[in-house]
Parts: C-alpha cells; structure tokens; sequence
C-alpha cells in the first residue's frame, strides 16, 4: 500500500470519529469566522459613529487660543483659505474628512446670529480632480475620505456629526435648530442674509453646542457678503485616531508652519479607546476558539493513538517506518483541517451575513480574506494538535503495543 492509500483508509476505516472530529474542526472554524466576520463590520459601524464626536483636529490661527472646542472659530483673526487646499493635496496619512469654516455675526429680528461659511466636499473634488494626487487618490478607509454620496437631504442633516457636507448652492442656507426656532424658519422658505437671497434646504437637529444658533452657507458666498477674499477663521480635520497617535498633528504642522494646529484629546482617547476594545474583543474570542478547539483535537488524537496501539504495532512489524506512521496522521490532519477550514469559513460566512444585521445591528458582507485565514487557523490547529500524539505514535514499540494491559 502506498501512502495516499494508507491515509485515506485511516480516515475512513472509522468514519464516526472522522466525522466527530471534521465537526468539531467546522463548528470552531465557524464560530471563527462567524465572530471576526461581524465584529469587523461592527468595528466600521463604530469608526462611523466616531465620526459623531465632530472633528478632532483644528487649524486655527497662531494667535488664538482654544478656550472651547465648539466655538474655537468665533474670533477676528484668519488664515487663508489656500491652507485647505494643501491639505488636500498633500499625501498626508490619515485625514478622513476637513472642513474649513469662516465665521461671521449677522442681524436678524434684532437678534445676532453667526453666520458661518463651509465648503462642500464637492469643492475639494473638482480641485483634486486636475491635481491627481493627495488625499483623494487613497483607498476608501482610515486615511482617507469617503467618497459615498448620501441622499441630499440626509447629507445636509448630516452636517452637525460628520463636520462636513457633499454638496451646497451658493444661495443655499442650513439652519441651526435655535435658530430656526426664533425665526420660525423652516425647511423650503427663503431667508434674508447681508442684502443676500438664500433658500433654507434644512432645519438641522438639535445638538446642544454652538451650531444650534448658526446659519451655514457656502464658504465662498459668505466671504464675498463679508468682504473677505480667499480667508477661514479655521480649518476642522476629522482624523484618523491611529494616525493621530502616530503623528498627524506634526505633520500637519510642518506642511502648515504659520497656523496652529491643535487636538481634541478627549476626542482622540475615545477613538481610540472603542477601536482598541473592539480589536481586543475578536482577538479574545479567536484565542479561547483557538485553544479549546486545539485541546479537543489534541484529546481526540491521543485517545486515537492509544486505542489503536495494536495496529500501529502491527503495521511497523510489517516494514513500516517511524516515518510512514508520523506521515499517516500528519496527512490526515493536514486533510481534515482543510476540509474544516473551508466549510467553516462557507457556513461562517453564512451565519455572519444572516445573523450579523439582527445579532449586532450592523449589515455584514463576505470577506474572501478570511478564507486563507480560516483554512491557516484550522491547519495550524490540527498539525499542532495532532504532531505529539503522531510522533508517540510512531515511537511505539511494536513489541510492547501486543502487550495487553
């Protein structure tokens, strides 16, 4: 007999412990795959709902000081608006989303409101598409910002927790919810602004900071209203917490040396405190797989071996060498870990997808990725599991294994 013989008789000869093991092997690997699957998509969910914290970078001018985060933009001073632009361009790692805002007091029924410029993302686009590089030419991901365009209504209720928006007319104006309520503006009216015409296509929600009393408008409409050519009172940078820590802020630093740039800490530790609890969560859950799951194998394997001494024995008085028995139950495990490793990660994936949007709330695509990952774990568990009571197997002494205990 030869060796592929030889293995595909051992794991037939007795099927009900081939199955019991190959099940055990699957269950693991879904469970596995099932688990890293979801909790990958809940971590995106996370890094998503971060982005409800606003920005945690600022671009200010060198001569203001940040008494309070919400409003570090109510001040005189400026800087020119052509700082976005580099930031746009550059090739700076870990810059999501940016923001560059000017800050102007308006008159309204006697009351004074700001009146505060931004400037859409589709701005940045239209800029970067004759640039060819810079923070646009990235993957979609920490580092760089998402492209995906939301519904225009939504997008513009959006602005208040993403710190940013798609898209904004000219004569389009977002209303803060104070506002609107004194004004008793609401949604489709016009509003007067500086001798300026401009059509409400949002009421924003509530959110308890300064945005609450604010009109926004596109940047470059109010700055011309204000007479104030080409400058922000500040720039607001969702980063990336990761990036942050690796040194965004000194980055930006030196590509902009005449503002100053400033962090959010509280902002920054709570990213990066949920991202690492979530990565510290699935790195648990795999490790007591891992281990339970090698335990059972490795139980399996030994009790294998000693029940089946005799044969052993019998086979080495025949001829066979140490290293045809090691071979035997390698190649048998070797076997059974892939057939494990990809019907674990086809059910694993299954459950993920049905299960993920009802059990953890968030939708949960495939991740061809996680098949080499699954078919590697459930090798490597098996091999190991598997060497020791392989290699006391071939030591047996075929003399001693006829003996009956």
């Amino acid at each position: 007999m030869n060796l592929k013989t030889l293995v595909w008789r051992e794991l037939f000869e007795r099927k009900s412990q081939m199955i019991t093991i190959f099940v055990g092997i699957l269950l693991g690997i879904t469970t596995v795959v099932a688990i890293k699957n979801i909790t990958c998509f809940s971590e995106k969910a996370v890094a998503r709902e971060m982005d409800s914290l606003g920005a945690n970078v600022l671009v200010l001018p060198k001569s203001v000081t940040l008494q309070d985060y919400y409003s570090a933009d109510m001040h005189s001073e400026t800087i020119p608006e052509e700082y976005a632009l580099r930031l746009t361009m550059s090739n700076l790692e870990g810059v999501d989303n940016l923001s560059p805002k000017l800050c102007v007091p308006v008159q309204l029924a006697g009351r004074q409101f700001t009146l505060t410029g931004i400037l859409p993302k589709s701005e940045f686009q239209a800029k970067a598409a004759w640039g060819g590089a810079g923070i646009f030419s990235r993957p979609i991901g920490c580092g760089a910002i998402d492209m995906g365009v939301e519904p225009e209504m939504e997008d513009k209720k959006t602005l208040v927790r993403k710190r940013v928006i798609d898209d904004l007319g000219t004569h389009e104006a977002l209303v803060g919810a104070d506002t609107a309520a004194i004004l008793g503006v609401q949604e489709g009216q016009s509003l007067h602004l500086m001798d300026t015409e401009f059509s409400v296509v949002a009421v924003l929600p509530e959110t308890g900071t300064v945005d609450d009393s604010r009109i926004f408008a596109h940047l470059h409409t109010v700055q011309d209203m204000s007479n104030k050519d080409a400058v922000v009172s500040c720039i607001e940078i969702v980063g990336c917490c990761k990036e942050i820590s690796a040194g965004l802020v000194g980055n930006v630093n030196k590509l902009l040396p005449d503002a100053k740039v400033v962090t959010v800490t509280q902002v920054v530790a709570t990213q990066t405190k949920v991202n690492g609890m979530m990565e510290k969560l699935s790195l648990i859950f795999v490790a007591i797989i891992v281990v339970v799951g090698g335990a059972g194998i490795a139980n399996y394997m030994f009790a294998n071996v000693y029940e089946r001494r005799r044969e052993i024995g019998t086979l080495m008085s025949l001829g066979a060498e140490s290293k045809l028995i090691l071979q035997i139950f390698l190649l048998k495990a070797l076997l059974l870990g892939v057939a494990g490793g990809v019907g674990g990660f086809a059910l694993g994936t299954i459950l993920a997808v049905t299960l993920g949007p009802r059990l953890a709330g968030v939708p949960v695509l495939p991740m061809p990725l996680l098949a080499l990952w699954a078919i590697g774990i459930s090798v490597g568990i098996t091999l190991l599991a598997s060497f020791f009571p392989a290699r006391r197997a071939a030591r047996l002494d075929p003399v001693t294994s006829f003996q009956e205990v």
